[in-house]
């Protein structure tokens, strides 16, 4: 069975015809095959033999392969060649930088290096915060990765982190206006991790942890929190949480039902599962049930990580004992962050009225959006084919921009609730449906309303 279509399976096939006659049986056999046409466009014409490029997107990339062969099973078609745009678009990396002062004359260099730059560094070295005004660091934030957690993708290393910093960045710089670095260290060790963001530290406003597995991220994040004096904020676990908090609130005004009185079952405790419980759990939810592979979190269980152990010791607290499929029962809503195929129909059956169905895992999610849609009310992803996505560049640029804007020094979980209060604002009454629970990354009020909700929240603490 072939699945959705998407363009970052997009492929070019440079096809070379006999007769223009067979341009439709090349659009034929690649819709009948499962691919999208996106553009076809005639390269060179000579008579009747014509060579035409055909972009189409595929589910995946052996998808795009069996389109390629049914497009070289056509008499007559002969495809020279197959092009992923999307490696195309990454050839030489997608970050750049460039000088913000023009360097024209004698006096622009100077000024803007020697020896002109001998008086700021002077400057900061009478007054170490001075850099903050006189150098980058007002707009920086680095992402910082070790490669033990890349996408769903598992341990990758550094090197193949890099494009998701890369891309990262990008996010960064057009939602947010803030200058990203990618930062891939070739350790996986905390005490290594830990030193190295320490050490370069100075150079940034801000840490932006990305792709550590649990549960080596929570410490990472917990000793770099107390020694720098800069904010550092681990993506995966409280982007996601941000977000998560927002589209929920949302979720919960269409079913017509409060947070203080929800039973929300939590399926996942990795990093993102630990930082949605405890958000959910400062927001006040009403009853949280948290699920991990063995079962309902349960604090007598001796190998809990500190993390976990937390989670485990303020949720639950009638002290249910069982299995997802028990914790399911009566439940209003089911996050997960965990893996493909873990909930089924009968599960949601077993819910409260109007089930909420958050199936947030990558590519693969919880349970299948459409069959899910059977029974529940509001259901969310974290696919960009299908509505409600569950995104963290909804979050991280205006967070950053408000922390930055602020100079604030470190993070607390009054600015996280503030950015997901802010997010789920966004949404008006007569917007707000079943199909959209938050806005789109490219609704141009996201960053500005959450920077401006984190700034003012950093500023009266």
């Amino acid at each position: 069975m072939v699945g959705s279509p998407s363009a970052s399976f997009s492929v070019t096939l440079r096809v070379e015809i006999a007769s223009s006659r067979l341009i439709g049986a090349i659009t034929t056999v690649l819709a009948d095959g499962g691919g999208a046409i996106t553009a076809l466009d005639t390269v060179e014409s000579r008579g009747e033999r014509l060579v035409v490029d055909v972009t189409c997107n595929a589910a995946d990339e052996e998808h795009a392969t069996r389109l390629r062969a049914s497009v070289e099973a056509i008499d007559g078609a002969t495809v020279r060649a197959m092009s992923d745009r999307t490696l195309l678009l990454h050839l030489g990396g997608v970050l750049a930088t460039e000088s913000k002062v023009p360097l024209k004359t004698r006096d622009d260099l100077s000024m803007a290096y020697t020896p002109g730059v001998a008086r700021v560094c002077l400057a900061i070295a009478r007054d170490h915060s001075a850099a903050r005004n006189l150098t980058i660091k007002r707009n920086s934030v680095a992402v910082v990765t070790d490669g033990s957690a890349v996408l769903g993708l598992g341990n990758l290393g550094p090197e193949a982190a890099l494009p998701v910093m890369e891309g990262k960045a990008v996010l960064f710089k057009r939602f947010g206006d803030v200058d990203a670095w990618p930062v891939c260290l070739a350790s996986q060790d905390v005490d290594d991790i830990v030193q190295a963001v320490q050490m370069i530290a100075p150079v940034f406003g801000g840490i932006n942890l990305e792709d550590i597995s649990a549960p080596r991220c929570f410490e990472v994040e917990r000793r770099l929190r107390k020694l720098l004096d800069i904010p550092v904020f681990h993506d995966d676990q409280h982007g996601t949480a941000i977000v998560v908090l927002a589209a929920l609130l949302n979720a919960l005004r269409v079913v017509n039902k409060s947070l203080s009185e929800a039973t929300v079952v939590v399926l996942g405790v990795g990093a993102a599962g630990v930082a949605i419980a405890k958000l959910l759990i400062d927001e006040g939810v009403g009853n949280l049930i948290a699920v991990d592979r063995d079962g309902i979190l349960d604090p007598s269980v001796t190998d809990l990580d500190e993390s976990r152990l937390w989670v485990a010791e303020h949720s639950n607290p009638t002290r249910l004992q069982g299995d997802l499929h028990l914790a399911l029962q009566g439940a209003d809503v089911v996050i997960g962050v965990s893996g493909a195929n873990l909930i089924t129909e009968n599960d949601l059956r077993m819910m409260a009225p109007d089930p909420i169905v958050f199936a947030l895992a990558n590519p693969d999610p919880e349970i299948d959006p459409s069959v899910a849609r059977r029974i529940a009310t509001v259901v969310a992803t974290g696919r960009s084919d299908e509505p409600n996505q569950i995104n963290n560049v909804l979050v991280f640029p205006g967070f950053f921009r408000g922390l930055l804007d602020a100079g604030a020094t470190k993070i607390t979980a009054k600015m996280e609730l503030a950015a997901a209060r802010a997010l789920a604002a966004i949404v008006t009454e007569d917007e707000l449906s079943p199909a959209y629970i938050v806005p789109t990354v490219f609704n141009p009020a996201v960053a500005p309303t959450i920077a401006a909700a984190v700034e003012a929240a950093a500023k009266a603490e």
